[in-house]
């Protein structure tokens, strides 16, 4: 077992806009970082592809970024998809749902994904996850709520009997204020990482380009990215 630092950090990395903003934000202010990413079965899986271009593009165009960036893991849930039926792991329409969550919701996935984060972080001497999680503009999940993740933090310090903190910088930032501190973060050359080799898209078409990206446009998440880089561009041009 090697001692937990709280200068590295394990990032939840999708290969989207929104992990990768916090990747880029975690490489500021931690001396090591590390990703992890997870095949559950997702219909959208071109997001892994695009998750080792991302990392390759972050290497190239931030040096100091790199000398911090640590290994790369990818863990498969495949039951996870057994046991979901939701438009994010079947073939089916994505519409609004009797409990009043989009059929996009896929039950215990964050809070599987951070207990198995912690398991890794554990081994890796990490105390800290990182992850992208947001409650102002998201589709209502529960389980990307801040009190979700930090009472799930509480109880993997108790399981694990060592302190495990989630980190979420986007909790409290609107899809434009995220492209706004992608900007901050890494100027111009981040933007053009986040459109070019992001994948948010729930179809996981990257046939369409759109000014924001690739995608289909019409699901949520390319409604929600597209309205936010156009608040962006708005804000920013009046500013």
């Amino acid at each position: 077992m090697t001692e937990p630092s709280e200068r590295a950090a394990l990032v939840l990395f999708s290969g989207g806009q929104d992990s990768t903003v916090c990747l880029a934000s975690a490489l500021t202010r931690y001396d090591r970082v590390e990703t992890i990413g997870f095949d559950y079965g997702q219909r959208h899986r071109v997001e892994l592809d695009q998750r080792g271009k991302v990392i390759a593009a972050l290497r190239a165009r931030f040096p100091d970024w790199a000398a911090r960036l640590g290994e790369d893991h990818r863990l498969s849930l495949p039951t996870l998809a057994q046991i979901s039926e939701t438009s994010l792991t079947r073939e089916t329409a994505i519409e609004m749902t009797a409990s009043g969550l989009p059929s996009t919701f896929v039950p215990g996935r964050n809070l599987l994904f951070f207990t198995y984060a912690a398991a890794l972080a554990y081994r890796r001497g990490i105390a800290t996850l990182v992850g992208g999680m947001c409650e102002t503009d998201y589709s209502g999940y529960p389980d990307c709520r801040n009190d979700t993740l930090q009472t799930l933090a509480h109880a993997l310090t108790l399981g694990l009997d060592r302190p495990v903190a989630i980190d979420t910088p986007l909790m409290y930032i609107d899809k434009a204020g995220t492209w706004a501190l992608a900007e901050t973060l890494g100027g111009a050359a981040l933007v053009d990482i986040i459109i070019e080799e992001t994948h948010s898209c729930y179809l996981g078409d990257r046939a369409t380009r759109h000014p924001w990206g690739y995608g289909c446009g019409s699901c949520p998440a390319c409604e929600l990215r597209a309205n936010g880089f156009t608040r962006w561009r708005s804000e920013r041009g009046a500013a």
